[in-house]
């Protein structure tokens, strides 16, 4: 009986990953495309420090949909193993997934802080809203974010899991998961970015509702406006998103002494759930919010 709820329970999390996962993907890939078409082929974007940051994080995002949703559907939905059939690529697309991951967080946090800086009534402030300025942060990121995910590369490695019966990518120490968890999940790719996408968001929206009452020039208003709403738009689904995902990291922390069948096919089913709505976060599109 035991044997049959787990196994019940395994191939609902299959499923979830295939239905869940395949309209995200597909969503996710033509929308964030669509945003590079906007922000590079309009002049006024490409001179935005804003519109920048965006324009990097939909194109990281392609590639992490790509990389990690669209190999998650192959191997957890489809059961096709030859993806884990390399040591070399485990490791190289957990430490790429970590990677991009955290530099489209980043530059989600920069075009939110970015607006605040571009909305604020300080002109000393609004001086570092600047497109170079744009460009040396964000390469600065970059390098500190690839240093970061080393560790990760170093660690995962194929193992073999008894609940699936599979090869599986991860890391076979403890300790390491816990760094995977806390670091990354908590705080890195969870709770900093929330809290200062919500923090400079509304902070930005606070700076837009007032500008009336500055002498702005009205395409500036207009833009500020729209680049805010966006901004706004990704601070829910950065929420909806992540949350989640880390609630149920957390739980897995709790349980991993755990040998029961049915509780670990459970905990599978959730994360296959969660992760999906974790891509959400790399699947969201902008075009419709921005001018033709």
């Amino acid at each position: 009986m035991t044997s049959s709820v787990a196994s019940s329970l395994i191939l609902a999390a299959q499923q979830a990953t295939i239905y869940f996962g395949i309209p995200i993907l597909i969503a996710g890939v033509t929308g964030n495309f669509l945003n590079l078409v906007v922000f590079l082929s309009l002049r006024t974007f490409r001179q935005s420090s804003c519109a920048f940051y965006l324009t990097a994080m939909s194109f990281l995002n392609i590639g992490q949909l790509i990389s990690g949703l669209l190999t998650r559907i192959i191997i957890n939905g489809y059961q096709n193993d030859w993806i884990n059939s390399s040591a070399f690529y485990c490791k190289f697309r957990s430490y790429s997934l970590i990677v991009s991951a955290l530099i489209s967080l980043t530059c989600m946090c920069l075009a939110t802080i970015d607006q605040y800086l571009a909305t604020c009534p300080r002109t000393r402030w609004q001086r570092w809203s600047h497109i170079k300025v744009a460009h040396r942060v964000t390469i600065i990121s970059v390098l500190i974010w690839i240093l970061y995910g080393i560790p990760f590369f170093i660690y995962n490695n194929l193992i073999y899991s008894p609940i699936t019966n599979r090869m599986i990518c991860v890391s076979s120490m403890t300790t390491f998961y816990y760094y995977y968890a806390y670091s990354f999940v908590w705080v890195f790719g969870g709770m900093l970015p929330i809290f200062v996408n919500a923090l400079f968001g509304l902070l930005a929206y606070c700076n837009v509702q007032q500008m009336h009452r500055r002498t702005v020039p009205f395409i500036r208003r207009e833009l500020d406006k729209q680049l805010t709403v966006i901004v706004l738009i990704q601070v829910v689904y950065t929420f909806v998103a992540i949350i989640p995902y880390i609630i149920v990291t957390i739980i897995i922390l709790d349980s991993m002494s755990g040998n029961d069948d049915v509780w670990q096919a459970k905990i599978q089913l959730a994360t296959s759930i969660t992760t999906c709505l974790y891509y959400l976060y790399f699947s969201v599109s902008f075009e419709t919010k921005l001018p033709g």
